[in-house]
This record gives C-alpha cells, structure tokens and sequence, in this order.
C-alpha cells in the first residue's frame, strides 16, 4: 500500500504546471462538495409542524448548528492562521469524523433534544475551507482553482438538498436519518480528496515569487496586518457579512422559498444552483488572464458591485411582477454570487498580492467568516421574533433589497480605499521596507 501510494504520488509529482491546477482545482471542488453532504443536507426537509417552546422546529436546527459554526469561524482565525501544513489531511478527517458522529447521534436521539448534536455537527466543519483552501493558496493559478472550489458553495447547495429529498423519496428514509446517510454517501469520496490534496505538489519557487510566500502568521504579524489594512477590512466585513445573510437565508430556507412560488420538482434546487455556478465560475475564471494584481483587485471590486446591483434591480423586477418566480430566483442567486464568490476564491488571494505582505489568506477570510455568520445568526433569531405574516419568502426579499443598496455603495468605498492605499505604499518608504513585506514594486503575473 505505502508502494502504491508513493508511486501515484511521484506520479502526480511529474505533472506540469497546469495540469497539477487543474487536479487540485478538481479534487478540491469534489472535497468541499462533499463536506457539504454533512452540513447542508438536513435542510432538503421542511421538518413541518414541529416546534420547541413556541420555535420553529427547523430554525432550531439552523441556529443551532449555525451556532457551532461561527464558533469554529472564530476559533479559526487563530487555529487556520497558525496550522501547519504537515497535519492539514489529519485535522481534515478528523473533522469531517466528529461532524458525521454529531448526525447518528442527531439520528439516535429523540426529538425535540436531538437538535443539541447539531452544534457537533457544525463546529468542526468551520475549519474545513481555510484547511482545503491552503493546498490551492499562494500559486500562479490560484484564481481559477479557488474559483471552481469555490463554486461549490453553490453547486453543492442544490446537489445535496436533491441528494437528500432523493434519498426521503426513493427509499423512504426519514428525515432525522437523511443527513447521516447522505453523509455516508459522500464520506469515501472525501477521504480520497484529501488524500490527494496531500499528495499534490508544493508551490513552485516561481509561485512564491509572483504571489508572494504563504507563511503561518503569529500574533504580532496578525495585529500589524489588521492595522495596515484596518479602513479596508472593516469595509470588506461589512459587505461580507450581508453577503453571507443573504445567502445563508436563501441556502437554508430556499425550499420554502420555491414553495411560495409555486415550482415544484426535486431536481429544481440543483438546475437553478448549477446553472448559477457555471456562470459565476467563468466570470471569476476570466480574471486569471489579469496580469496586474491592482487590475485584477479593481475588477473584482467590479464584480461585486455589479452583483448587489444584478440582485436588487432583479428583485424589484419581480415585485412589480415584470419577472416570474423563475427567473427571480435565477438572476438573484447570480448576483448574490456573483458578489460572493470573490471573497472566497480570489479577493484576499489578488489583495496579498497586490500588497505583497507575507501572510495567508486564512487569518483575513476567517476574520470576515466569523463576523459574517455572527451576523447571520442575528438575523435568523430575529426573523423567529417577527411576526407570523412574514414568511421566509417575504423576508429574504426585505433583505436583498437593503442588501443591495449598502453593498453597493459600501463597495463603491472599499475599491476607493484599496486604490488609495496603494498609492500611499508607494510613496511610503519604511511601509515597504517592513518585514512583513516580500519585495518592494508591483509584481505580475506573467
């Protein structure tokens, strides 16, 4: 086996440039996707008619699991920083192992105390994307890479909510016992991804050079970071955390979204999701032609902006009935996604290198994660204290539209803000000069 094993692995070891890309883009895609098999799936059911003290049944569920979540969001901003990255495919399975055995004990335990186990579930699979997301940092080709890793976010979304109902329907499994079967389905695929992701080649020299080295970040260079970019970053939280509202009210309730607008069919979450991904995926992919990090930063900040616009423009369209429940949910998902996506494949990959500070992107994404499901959970408490007549539906809409507004104009500020600090840097000799800094000068990608 240990043969076997360090054959495929020089194999892999040969493979030139792109091609290693292309299985790591791949293998991260399919591991993120399957990660997702343990923490979306138990949202495929509406879990109708079942309340705990006066609370909707399912929004426990949300919130608790939401709970161990941001938990985890804010322990990683130490932990993914610090990792690493000898023990990366370790701290991987183990994860993914306590998530599954929080689903059988979900499973196992009756209801209404069985959703506790879902903080179990949630806590451990916080960690997943900042370790995943570290095999693909930091190299020539991390902007495609991150962006189809990144798709998974909304491919996987539908695939596992049509995965689950599948399995309710075709073989009549129950819903407390779904999200641990479906986890099963994907738990040797997993277990292959990181294996392979362990197996994958090292950034090349030429890597360290165009995108600047990756290094684990200790306190004293985590606080220097957040003070150097502190304007910008809190910009950035800021959008981010609305982004990550809207798209986990929509990932979480988006059954009873489709159910107020009258489409049907288990296949629809994975059509709408899928088509939604392919879209997103080329757009982020275009930008690897960029060579210039500023070009490609401002770009993004493009992207972004036309994303809150895409999503509030079209829903304003379709409370004035001028689109269908169809098309709304097609052209809000693209621009919630479009906005989203960036901040996690390529925004805090082109702003390092834009600035060519040694750091890593888990510190930063794990900063913005944290506020941004804290920020989330807020909402989801305070939707359960609004009054009944606001359906989920409803909701999201009141969302998107406020949503859509700030984003914009606050994405306005933060492409204002990054130009700017550029230009200072520039004239700012002992900034350059600092330690933290790779090299003076821009560097592109050539």
């Amino acid at each position: 086996m240990m043969e076997l094993n360090q054959r495929i692995k020089r194999r892999i070891n040969r493979l030139d440039e792109k091609s290693v890309a292309i299985v790591l883009a791949v293998t991260a895609f399919l591991c993120y996707t399957s990660m997702y098999s343990f923490r979306k799936s138990f949202t495929a059911s509406a879990f109708a008619n079942d309340t705990i003290f006066g609370v909707d049944y399912k929004v426990c569920m949300v919130v608790i699991q939401m709970l161990g979540y941001l938990l985890s969001k804010f322990y990683g901003i130490k932990f993914i920083s610090e990792s690493k990255q000898r023990n990366r495919g370790r701290y991987l399975i183990a994860l993914i192992c306590i998530s599954w055995i929080g689903l059988l004990a979900f499973a196992l335990c009756p209801r209404p105390w069985n959703v506790v186990f879902l903080f179990i579930n949630g806590f451990p699979l916080g960690m997943v994307w900042g370790l995943v997301f570290s095999y693909l940092e930091g190299r020539r080709f991390t902007e495609i890479m991150g962006a189809v890793m990144s798709v998974s976010l909304i491919f996987a979304s539908g695939l596992i909510k049509t995965v689950g109902r599948w399995l309710m329907s075709s073989f009549h499994i129950n819903e407390f016992w779904m999200p641990f079967l479906t986890g099963l389905l994907f738990f040797l695929p997993f277990i292959l991804c990181v294996w392979i992701l362990e197996n994958a080649p090292e950034p090349t020299t030429e890597d360290k050079k165009l995108r600047t080295e990756r290094v684990a970040m200790n306190s004293q260079m985590r606080k220097h970071f957040f003070k150097t970019f502190m304007p910008g970053i809190v910009l950035t939280i800021i959008v981010y955390t609305m982004l990550t509202i809207l798209r986990d009210v929509r990932d979480n309730f988006e059954v009873e979204i489709w159910q107020m607008l009258h489409v049907k069919g288990a296949g629809i979450f994975a059509k709408v999701d899928g088509t939604i991904s392919l879209i997103v995926l080329l757009l982020v992919s275009c930008l690897i032609m960029v060579k210039n990090n500023l070009k490609a930063f401002k770009l993004i900040h493009y992207m972004i902006i036309m994303g809150f616009l895409t999503a509030g423009i079209s829903t304003y369209l379709f409370t004035r009935q001028w689109i269908d429940g169809l098309s709304w949910m097609l052209l809000v998902g693209l621009g919630l996604y479009m906005a989203y996506i960036p901040y996690n494949a390529i925004f805090f990959e082109r702003m390092i290198a834009t600035y060519r500070m040694k750091s890593n992107i888990g510190f930063v994404m794990y900063m913005a994660d944290s506020i941004g499901y804290l920020g989330s959970f807020l909402i989801l408490v305070n939707k359960e204290f609004m009054p009944n007549s606001v359906t989920c539906g409803n909701y999201f809409i009141q969302l998107v539209f406020s949503a859509s507004i700030i984003g914009a104009i606050l994405g306005i500020f933060s492409l204002l803000y990054f130009i700017r600090k550029k230009e200072q840097m520039k004239e700012s000799d002992d900034e350059l000069l600092a330690p933290w800094h790779a090299t003076k000068g821009e560097v592109q990608i050539s």
